[in-house]
């Protein structure tokens, strides 16, 4: 079992705060400390239970289940995250199960685990949500999943096999429900986590429709996070995720806003612009497998409707725009419609991420000069027997040889000492390196 990530994290605050607008009462004594469960019910795979109820908790109380990576546990997870510390302040539990076979992976591979009630693991967390429900009053509409790498891919999987039961996930670094599937009996599958499984958002909607057959009623909202560097689980899954879920919850693919929360990180909306969306993305440039990073908890917990945050408003929406990170992204343009030449020079990071026949760029432009790129075309020779299958946060043209990569609607404008970032994956025929020049608008860029 390969070793996804360990979270680096600060203890969690224990002290309580109310929260104006919710009602909060007294919570049973064994508050405000990270307490096991034992005998929670059927638990085909002997999970572990950890428990977190704040000292002061709401009187009909939201549960979020937060999921670990590989090599993780949930006592790991409860400290290295900011949940728990979240938790005090808007008084909610949180559920944190741990995974016990080898490598502390949890099974988001077998037709076990992906099929309502078939067995495996995500019946174990169900035991623990339905123990919860049973002994702390929850409003059962108010019942969330978040996880990070195994535990985003677990994210993925209850959504899929529990519609009825959750109302929104947060997947860190995770891979689309269905994504990880095999039959051998190997919890690994090297085609989806190198980013090298493609379907149309309709056979990849199909996947999560067949987990619970006949199913009819609402679906969970879905966000997903993911660092543009990634080489455990490659960044082309989150494209695949969006394309599932905006699939799944019958949205477009075309998000109706865009913005950036933080620098390199681009946040997409899809169905609608509010806080709340059916599907949000969030794409962060130049980092690899190493989330959620500082203040993305937050932003969870934002998405779920627990921390009494508002939407943008219309304005602050921008219809028309492609999805951060959806493969194939088109609709080339420039604010200003043409493009301009960067004075003062530029610089272009690019990283392979290379596998068997396939490979993942990705790549940075920076302005280092003293006036605003409007609109941004970069030229680039591609080694001999690299041919380009797919792009995100640009278009690429032609698939191989002398190429050109063009911004695509949201990214044309390139501030002085800005950056913008995109990508694409292509086959090789062996040589995985990397072009020896590039030009911004015709204008020579340092390679770094």
């Amino acid at each position: 079992m390969r070793v996804l990530r360990r979270l680096l994290g600060a203890a969690v605050a224990v002290a309580a705060v109310a929260v104006a607008g919710v009602t909060l009462v007294a919570s049973p004594a064994a508050a405000a400390t990270l307490t096991e469960v034992t005998g929670f019910g059927t638990n085909p795979t002997n999970l572990r239970m950890h428990l977190y109820v704040p000292n002061t908790v709401a009187a009909r109380p939201a549960v979020v289940v937060a999921v670990h990576y590989c090599t993780g546990s949930g006592p790991a997870f409860y400290s290295g995250t900011e949940f728990a510390s979240l938790a005090d302040r808007y008084g909610f539990i949180v559920i944190y199960p741990s995974a016990t076979r080898s490598g502390n992976c949890f099974d988001v591979s077998s037709p076990q685990a992906l099929r309502r009630g078939g067995g495996s693991d995500p019946v174990g967390i169900m035991s623990m949500v339905t123990y919860v429900q049973q002994r702390y009053n929850v409003d059962p509409d108010r019942i969330f999943v978040t996880g990070a790498s195994s535990g985003g891919m677990m994210t993925n999987v209850l959504l899929g096999d529990y519609p009825d039961v959750f109302k929104a996930g947060a997947a860190f670094m995770g891979v689309p429900f269905g994504c990880f599937a095999t039959t051998d009996g190997s919890s690994w599958n090297s085609t989806c986590s190198s980013g090298q499984l493609n379907k149309t958002p309709q056979q990849w909607g199909d996947l999560v429709r067949a987990a619970y057959p006949g199913y009819s009623g609402p679906r969970p909202r879905m966000q997903v996070f993911h660092g543009t560097t990634d080489t455990t689980l490659a960044y082309p899954n989150f494209g695949e995720e969006i394309e599932q879920w905006t699939n799944v919850l019958g949205v477009s693919q075309t998000p109706v806003f865009t913005d950036q929360p933080q620098q390199n990180w681009t946040r997409t909306r899809y169905g609608s612009a509010g806080t709340m969306a059916p599907v949000e993305g969030i794409s962060i440039a130049g980092v690899g497998h190493s989330l959620p990073l500082a203040g993305q908890a937050a932003m969870v917990i934002a998405f779920f409707g627990l921390s009494g945050g508002t939407s943008p408003s219309p304005s602050s929406a921008s219809p028309s725009r492609s999805p951060s990170g959806s493969p194939s992204a088109s609709a080339s343009a420039s604010p200003s419609g043409s493009a301009s030449v960067p004075v003062g020079g530029c610089r272009v990071s690019y990283t392979v991420n290379a596998w068997n026949t396939g490979l993942t760029t990705a790549v940075t432009i920076t302005n280092a000069g003293s006036t605003a790129v409007n609109g941004w075309t970069l030229g680039f020779t591609l080694p001999a027997g690299q041919s380009v299958t797919s792009a995100w946060n640009a278009t690429v043209s032609p698939t191989s040889g002398a190429v050109t990569a063009r911004n695509v609607s949201y990214n044309g404008s390139i501030p002085p000492g800005g950056s913008t970032s995109f990508g694409f994956q292509a086959n090789h025929t062996g040589d995985t390196g990397r072009p020896p020049a590039f030009t911004l608008n015709g204008s020579a860029c340092t390679l770094v």
